[in-house]
C-alpha cells in the first residue's frame, strides 16, 4: 500500500428526489462509506459528496399530482434522507442538490465548452407527443417493446433487461405512460451531444478498455456499445450513437444557453451534481473549487449501480474530457441486492427490507453494514440477503468471534489487575505478530473494495485468538493459587489482539470502534495503529458489552408483510416516537422523587417456573447486593448480562412475587407496539459510570 498521502473526492449515484431512498441506495452508500473511512484510516484526504437528482419531467408530473411547486416537492423530499444516512452511519461531508446555483453554472459551462469544441450540433427530429395530456413525453414516460430483447414494458430510453440504450422511437408498440394513450409523433429541434465524432470514440475505447477506470466485467458490457448498432430508420452504423440532451418545455430543470424553451435533459445535468455539490462543500470552507479540481494529484472516484453504467462510463468521461475537465478515475460499479436466493424484494409479498423499518425495530445499523461487507467483494455482481444467514454471521461471527474476545478477557484485568495490561509471553507475542502480519492484505482488499475478504480474513485472525484463549484458559487460571501473571498475560494478549482487530473492521463499524476506543481508552484507531502495542501498564476502562446478537422475532418482524390498511409512513411524516405518544408533562420535583441509580449486573439467572422472569444480583453501591426480577428473559441470555452496568429505581418498594422479593426494577426500552415491533432493549451507561451513581 503507497504510504503517499493522497487527495480523494469520492461521490454515490444521485437518487431521483421523487421517494424515500430504498434498501438499494443504502447498500450502496455503505460500500462507499467503508472505502471513505478506510482511506482516512490510512491518512489520506478524502471529500465525500453526495446529492439529490432533482430535475426532469417525472418530478414536475409527481409535483403537480401533489399540489406542490417542483422545488417544494424536492424539499420535502431532501428533508428525509437524514434520518436513513445517520441512522445506517454513512457520513458525507456533504448532501446537496442539482437544482442548484452550482449545478446551473457548471453545467452550462460544460455545455458550452462541448460546444466551442465543435460536439454540439441540433436537428430537427420527430419525437413523441401525448394528444391526451397535450405534451411532448418525457423518455421515462413513454414504453414499448424493447428493439433488442423484446422486453415488454420497457421505458424510452434504455431497457431494464438487456441494459440496451436507444431512442424513444426505436421502441416497438410505444405508449404513454402517463396517458395509456398510443403517442403520435411531432417535430422538435433537439441539441445532441456527438458521441460519434472519432475523437470521443478514440478516447472512449481507451478509457474503458485499458483496465484502470472500470471493473473488467464492467469493460465488457461497455465493448459492445462500440460495436454494430441500430439506428432509429432501421439502418446499421459502427461505433457509438450521439446523445440527444435536450427537452422541451414545459419542463422541470436547467435551461440551455440562448436557447428559450430548451432545457438540459435530465442527465446531461445529473452528474454534473457531483461536481455542484463538491463545489458548494469547497465554498463553504473558504477553498477554491477551480485550484482544487486543477490538482493533478486529486483523485475522482463514483460508485454507481449496474443499471447506470452507460451514462457513467461512456456520457459523463466524454463530457468531462472534451469540455477541458479531469475525468473519473475509477467507476466502482455494484450489483443489485436480492432476498432468499435471488428472489426480487417485494414488499407486498413480505420479501422488501425496508431500510426505515429496519432501524424502527431498533436493528443495529452495524449488524446490516456487516453482513453487506461479509458480501460485496469489489466486482459488478449482485448479492443476495437471506436472514438465516445474516443471523449466522453477526451472531457467531461478528458477535461470537470477534465481540467475545473483549468479553472473555476484560473482566479478569478489571477485578484483578485494576484494568492494567501485563507484558506479554512468547505465544502472545507470535499471536500478534501473525495477526499484524495480514495488516497489508486486508488494507489492499478495503482498497479494491473487497470488503468480503477483508472481513473473512479478519474473522480467520479471530479464530487464531479464540484458539489461543481456549487453549490457556484464563477462567481456569482465574480459580488456580500462583497463576496470577499468567492471567494477566493471557488477557492482555486477548485485549492487544482485539484492538488490532478493531482496526481492520473499524470502516465497516464505526460506533462499535469508537465505544472500542473510549474501553480501551486510546486515541482515534488507524491503520498504522495495528504495528504498535498498547503495552504493559497500559490501563483500559471498565468492560461494558459492545454488541447484542439478532433475536429472530426481528427478523421475523422485518419480513412480516404490511397489514392491507397499512401505509408506511413517508420521509416528512410525523411517527409517535416508540410508537406512543409522549406522556404529560411533569415538573423537575416529580422527576426528582424518582431515584436512578446506575448498578451493575453481578449475577444473572433464569427463573425456575417462568418463560419471562430473570433474576438479577445488583450491586447498587450498597453494602448488599439487591435481588431484582425482571421480564427479560425472552431477550437475553444471563451470560449476556453479567458484569453490564444498567439503570435501575431504587427507591420502588419492594415487590414480594411468587419467586421471592424484588427490591427496585431494571430500565429497559421496547416499543409501544410489542406485538408489531418486538424487542427489550436493556438501558446501559457509557463505560465510566460507577455503581451507586445517580442518573439526573
Amino acid at each position: 500500500m503507497t504510504t503517499t498521502r493522497r487527495k480523494i473526492f469520492a461521490t454515490t449515484a444521485l437518487p431521483y428526489a421523487n421517494g424515500n431512498f430504498h434498501i438499494g441506495h443504502i447498500m450502496e452508500y455503505i460500500q462507499a462509506d467503508i472505502w471513505v473511512r478506510f482511506q482516512r484510516m490510512m491518512g489520506h484526504a478524502v471529500d465525500f459528496v453526495g446529492a439529490d437528482d432533482a430535475h426532469g419531467a417525472p418530478i414536475m408530473i409527481a409535483a403537480e399530482k401533489a399540489g406542490k411547486t417542483p422545488q417544494q416537492f424536492v424539499a420535502d423530499i431532501a428533508a428525509g434522507r437524514k434520518q436513513y444516512l445517520d441512522g445506517f452511519h454513512i457520513q458525507h461531508d456533504n448532501w446537496h442538490s442539482t437544482d442548484s446555483p452550482e449545478n446551473t453554472a457548471l453545467a452550462q459551462a460544460i455545455y458550452l465548452d462541448l460546444k466551442a469544441a465543435g460536439l454540439i450540433e441540433t436537428r430537427a427530429i420527430e419525437q413523441f407527443f401525448d394528444p391526451e395530456k397535450n405534451m411532448f413525453l418525457p423518455d421515462r414516460f413513454i414504453k414499448g417493446e424493447c428493439p433488442r430483447c423484446h422486453a415488454r414494458d420497457q421505458y424510452g430510453d434504455n431497457c431494464e433487461v438487456c441494459g440496451a440504450v436507444y431512442a424513444p422511437t426505436d421502441l416497438i408498440n410505444p405508449y404513454s405512460a402517463l396517458s395509456g394513450a398510443k403517442p403520435v409523433l411531432k417535430s422538435s429541434e433537439h441539441f445532441f451531444f456527438k458521441l460519434s465524432d472519432p475523437r470521443c470514440v478514440a478516447f472512449l475505447e481507451d478509457w474503458t478498455q485499458n483496465g484502470e477506470h472500470v471493473q473488467p466485467e464492467v469493460a465488457n458490457k461497455v465493448r459492445e456499445w462500440f460495436s454494430v448498432r441500430t439506428n432509429p430508420d432501421g439502418s446499421t452504423s459502427e461505433g457509438l450513437g450521439d446523445w440527444d440532451i435536450s427537452r422541451d418545455a414545459p419542463y422541470f430543470g436547467i435551461e440551455i444557453p440562448d436557447a428559450p424553451g430548451k432545457y438540459f435533459y435530465v442527465w446531461l445535468d445529473a452528474p454534473v451534481g457531483y461536481l455542484a455539490s463538491l463545489k458548494n462543500l469547497l465554498e463553504k470552507r473558504g477553498q477554491d473549487y477551480d485550484a482544487y479540481m486543477a490538482d493533478p494529484q486529486l483523485e475522482q472516484y463514483h460508485f454507481i449501480g449496474k443499471d447506470i453504467v452507460t451514462f457513467h462510463t461512456l456520457f459523463w468521461p466524454a463530457m468531462l474530457k472534451f469540455s477541458g475537465r479531469k475525468t473519473p478515475d475509477r467507476i466502482c460499479v455494484h450489483g443489485f441486492l436480492t432476498v432468499n436466493n435471488g428472489e426480487k424484494m417485494s414488499k407486498s409479498r413480505g420479501t422488501g427490507l425496508d431500510p426505515l423499518k429496519y432501524l424502527r425495530l431498533g436493528m443495529n445499523p452495524e449488524w446490516l453494514r456487516y453482513y453487506l461487507a461479509a458480501k460485496l467483494n469489489g466486482r459488478n455482481e449482485d448479492i443476495d440477503f437471506n436472514p438465516e444467514d445474516f443471523m449466522a454471521r453477526v451472531n457467531s461471527d461478528l458477535v461470537g468471534k470477534f465481540v467475545n474476545i473483549a468479553s472473555r478477557a476484560a473482566g479478569f484485568l478489571g477485578k484483578r489487575f485494576g484494568g492494567r495490561l501485563g507484558a506479554l509471553g512468547g505465544p502472545g507475542q507470535a499471536l500478534l505478530a501473525a495477526l499484524r502480519a495480514q495488516a497489508d492484505v486486508i488494507a489492499d482488499a478495503y482498497e479494491r473494495r473487497d470488503t468480503a475478504r477483508a472481513v473473512r480474513e479478519a474473522m480467520l485472525l479471530a479464530d487464531r485468538v479464540n484458539e489461543y484463549v481456549d487453549a490457556n484458559k484464563p477462567w481456569e487460571l482465574a480459580r488456580q493459587e500462583g497463576q496470577d501473571a499468567r492471567l494477566q498475560e493471557v488477557c492482555s494478549t486477548c485485549i492487544e489482539a482485539f484492538r488490532v482487530l478493531g482496526i481492520y473492521l473499524k470502516p465497516v463499524l464505526p460506533a462499535l470502534a469508537a465505544n472500542v476506543e473510549a474501553f480501551l481508552d486510546v486515541v482515534p484507531l488507524r491503520f498504522a495503529h495495528a504495528q504498535a502495542p498498547l503495552g504493559a501498564g497500559h490501563v483500559i476502562g471498565a468492560y461494558q458489552h459492545l454488541m447484542q446478537r439478532v433475536d429472530v422475532q426481528q427478523i421475523e418482524a422485518l419480513f412480516e408483510p404490511p397489514a392491507p390498511a397499512e401505509q408506511a409512513p413517508t420521509a416528512t411524516e410525523t411517527i409517535a416516537p416508540g410508537g406512543e405518544a409522549i406522556a404529560g408533562p411533569i415538573t423537575i420535583d416529580d422527576f426528582a422523587k424518582v431515584d436512578l441509580r446506575i448498578a451493575r449486573i453481578m449475577k444473572c439467572e433464569a427463573v425456575e417456573g417462568s418463560s419471562k422472569l430473570l433474576r438479577l444480583t445488583l450491586d447498587v453501591g450498597e453494602e448488599e447486593p439487591r435481588n431484582v426480577f425482571s421480564g427479560i428473559a425472552s431477550a437475553y441470555r444471563p451470560a449476556q448480562l453479567e458484569g453490564k452496568l444498567t439503570v435501575m429505581v431504587a427507591n420502588l418498594a419492594p415487590r414480594k412475587m411468587k419467586f421471592g422479593v424484588s427490591e427496585g426494577m431494571v430500565l429497559a426500552a421496547s416499543h409501544g407496539d410489542e406485538k408489531a415491533r418486538p424487542g427489550i432493549y436493556v438501558l446501559e451507561p457509557w463505560p465510566g459510570a460507577q455503581p451507586g451513581m445517580r442518573v439526573r
